[in-house]
């Protein structure tokens, strides 16, 4: 029973000391600890001694309910998030053998120096499920949300910085906007450094955003397991009743996997737009695009290439004769051929329309043109289109000359076809 009017000091401390968890003196400085006290799970958690560094990592800078560490690149801010000016209070999730233990940490700093007095104590149980059952409430609020911090300009400071996959509490920061802009720059993706350096310039920020103004925009960022992820990054002027002030909201919002899905999407309807719906090889427009990139590619690169057409012969006479289904069968055959005589070159192809077809060949020269046309037309004149039987297609082919067009490119091809055509068909010319 306590004696309520004769309870001191020394006995408030001596109650309070023995029913600390763990007590823990630290100097930063000095990048070392030392244990005091050590009970329960901490005697599995904490060394005797040990780094600062090492115990900051263990107790609050790893991903949130588990002992996984954050990437190393993330942890260049420890210093900035590990140096405390006053008293500091924090709920930690700790995994120790897979189990998760609800901590309260207290720190003191000690004045006049770099150390920091530790004060760590396990919650009962019932504690434990109650703050469980609270975070899971707003996990799904919280977890799109990856970071969010404030920052002041005219100060040059950062404040409420917010890892959510570290504590679902705000964090300690020490580090300045400045200082964290210069560091964070370098979890951008490459290609996009540049946007983020741009949109996140102080001066940028100043002449662009009046109070209560919001903009974003999407990047690549390392998250801390140091895997590039879709974000959106948001910057929000904070609407004070000081026009002079530049306080601002900043946040990265988890858009990964809805980015992921649109991309996948857009590719399908882009591959869906470029492909002829009968053959599945590349229309019209699309074959059109990849003459204009080869002569883009040859300008650029100096690089050879050539434009090969193709026409199957009397091909009216098969839809007359068989209909237009053994007709759409032949052509069918007729693109896996060739298929196969370009898979071991660089090359695409398309179907120009009807019974034409039309490819770009990189990397060529006039032998090798000829070769290939050959070696073509004669696998054609060799296959037995089911019903239809045997067929045969005239070829033309042209090397891209260093002053060609578009226009005069292919019509110098379509020349070589109609040549072909003239002199009896099943026959390649090359001009």
């Amino acid at each position: 029973m306590i004696n309520f009017d004769n309870f001191t000091l020394d006995k408030a401390i001596e109650y309070i000391g023995n029913n600390i968890d763990a007590l823990v003196i630290a100097d930063q400085e000095a990048d070392s600890y030392k244990a005091i006290v050590r009970k329960g799970v901490f005697k599995e958690l904490i060394e005797e001694k040990g780094t600062y560094k090492d115990i900051v990592q263990k107790l609050w800078f790893h991903f949130n309910n588990s002992d996984k560490t954050i990437t190393e690149e993330y942890q260049v801010f420890i210093p900035n998030l590990s140096n405390f000016i006053g008293k500091y209070s924090q709920r930690l999730k700790i995994l120790i053998n897979d189990v998760t233990h609800i901590v309260q940490m207290t720190i003191f700093p000690i004045n006049n120096s770099s150390c920091y007095l530790v004060v760590l104590n396990e919650l009962d149980k019932n504690e434990s499920i109650d703050d469980n059952d609270t975070q899971q409430k707003v996990s799904t609020i919280q977890n799109i949300y990856l970071f969010s911090m404030c920052f002041d300009l005219v100060r040059d400071t950062t404040s409420s910085l917010s890892l959510t996959e570290v504590s679902n509490e705000t964090m300690n920061s020490q580090i300045s906007y400045t200082e964290w802009r210069k560091t964070i720059v370098n979890m951008i993706w490459q290609d996009d450094k540049e946007t983020f350096l741009k949109r996140s310039d102080p001066q940028y920020l100043r002449e662009h955003f009046t109070p209560g103004h919001i903009e974003s925009f999407d990047c690549q960022m390392q998250n801390l397991d140091g895997v590039f992820i879709w974000v959106k990054l948001i910057f929000s002027r904070m609407e004070t009743t000081n026009e002079n002030d530049f306080r601002f909201v900043y946040m990265v919002q988890n858009i990964h996997d809805t980015t992921v899905s649109m991309q996948e999407t857009i590719r399908h309807y882009e591959d869906k737009a470029s492909r002829d719906p009968l053959t599945k090889i590349y229309n019209h427009g699309r074959i059109e695009t990849e003459i204009n990139n080869a002569l883009d590619k040859s300008k650029e690169l100096n690089s050879s290439a050539a434009l090969m057409v193709l026409d199957i012969d009397k091909f009216k006479e098969v839809n007359d004769n068989y209909g237009h289904a053994a007709g759409d069968t032949t052509l069918v055959k007729f693109t896996e051929i060739i298929r196969e005589i370009l898979k071991d070159h660089n090359a695409v192809f398309g179907r120009w329309g009807g019974e034409e077809f039309a490819a770009v060949i990189y990397d060529i020269n006039n032998n090798e043109l000829l070769h290939i046309t050959e070696e073509l037309r004669s696998r054609i004149e060799s296959t037995n289109f089911q019903e239809v039987g045997k067929l045969t297609c005239s070829i033309g082919g042209t090397i891209l000359n260093k002053d060609d067009t578009f226009d005069s490119w292919f019509n110098r091809a379509d020349k070589a076809l109609y040549s072909a055509k003239s002199n009896g068909r099943n026959c390649v010319n090359i001009l």
